[in-house]
Order: structure tokens, then C-alpha cells, then sequence
């Protein structure tokens, strides 16, 4: 049989389907819990099938930390950079993708404990402190903040953000909701428009589904 049609065929399952395992075992169990053995038991595969795919468990790794920068910093950046009509309003699309699931707070929080242990991997998450940053400045500069008040304004915003996710923080979805205001004073310092709260509650309303 060959490699595509193993594929096809889910005899050895699919890349993706290895990444995504990897990806729930960093979540549930940090960087240890990332090993062949457990992660084939997982998927009901045999151990060898992983090597259809990856050539070591470095490789599957990697592979994590890549896919980490597109489940997070991505969103984030492309959230910076999207239309909106006033100042307030970019910055609700901001927060908007720190409340949807675009930006995989499970995840960063996985990966900030996993560089702990590896000075490689602290590098990765530094630089990708320094993009994500870097989108919040240039965002509020092009709103017209001078470029030093907009590098406090983004660490303010970035940092409030990072402190959520380290320290796992929990709040239910309405809570959050009736603290944004305040926030896009704050951060934006101009008071969001009453029509642009209600578009941001209902597109948050939306992503989270049902209660």
C-alpha cells in the first residue's frame, strides 16, 4: 500500500490526526505526556504508524510549535489588522479574539509551561511576545496614539491577556461581557459606541454557542 492510500485509508490515521493528539496530550498532560506509545493508544494505531508521518518524536514537536504560532499569534496579529470604523472598535476586534476560539488559550497556556523546561522553546514563545506586541503597537499608533503611550497601552492590553491564561483565570462568559467597556476605555482610551458593543456581545454570543 502506498503512502497516500495508507492515508486515505486511515490505517496509519492522518498527520493532522497525530498533530491534534499531540496537541490534547500538551493540554491535559504537559510536554511529558507527549510520547509515541501513548499518543498511538490514543488514537488506536500502531506505535510504527507515527512514522508514516513524523521521524521522531523532535519532529512531532516541532511540528507543535508551529502549529502553536498559527492557533495563536496568527489570530491575534490578523485581529489587529482587521477593519473597523473608530479606535474602540479596533480594539473590541482584539479582545473579540481573545474571547473566540481562534486564539487557543489552552494551548498558550500549554506551551508557556512547556518553556519552562526548554530554553529552545522560551525563545519561541519571547519572539512570539515580541510579534504580538508589536501588532498592538502598530495598531494603536495607526489610530493616532503617540508610539510611546501605544507600546504601554499594548503591554497593558497583551499582559492583562497573558495574566488570564497564567493564571487560568474563570469567568462566565456574561461576566466578561459587562467588563468590555471599561476595557476599551482603558486600553483604546475612547468610549465604545453603544451599536459597537451589541455587534462585539452578539459575534461573542455567537462563538460560544448555546449555554
Amino acid at each position: 500500500m502506498d503512502q497516500a492510500n495508507a492515508s486515505d485509508s486511515g490505517w496509519r490515521g492522518s498527520r493532522e490526526g497525530w498533530l491534534e493528539a499531540g496537541y490534547q496530550a500538551l493540554i491535559e498532560g504537559g510536554i511529558d505526556a507527549v510520547k509515541i506509545l501513548p499518543l498511538a493508544k490514543r488514537l488506536n494505531l500502531s506505535r510504527t504508524s507515527f512514522y508514516w508521518f513524523f521521524e521522531d518524536r523532535e519532529a512531532l514537536l516541532a511540528a507543535l510549535l508551529d502549529g502553536w504560532e498559527e492557533r495563536t499569534t496568527r489570530p491575534l496579529v490578523e485581529a489587529a489588522t482587521e477593519y473597523a470604523e473608530s479606535r474602540s472598535e479596533a480594539m473590541l476586534n482584539v479582545l473579540a479574539s481573545f474571547l473566540s476560539a481562534a486564539f487557543d488559550a489552552r494551548l498558550e497556556f500549554a506551551m508557556r509551561s512547556w518553556a519552562l523546561q526548554d530554553e529552545k522553546v522560551a525563545a519561541r514563545v519571547r519572539s512570539a511576545d515580541d510579534v504580538r506586541l508589536l501588532a498592538l503597537t502598530r495598531m494603536l499608533t495607526e489610530w493616532g496614539v503617540d508610539p510611546a503611550e501605544a507600546d504601554v497601552r499594548a503591554r497593558t492590553i497583551y499582559l492583562v491577556q497573558i495574566g488570564y491564561i497564567s493564571m487560568q483565570a474563570r469567568e462566565d462568559i456574561e461576566t466578561r461581557l459587562t467588563r468590555i467597556p471599561a476595557y476599551v476605555r482603558i486600553y483604546a482610551d475612547q468610549e465604545p459606541e453603544p451599536r459597537e458593543i451589541a455587534r462585539f456581545n452578539a459575534r461573542i454570543r455567537k462563538a460560544a454557542g448555546p449555554a
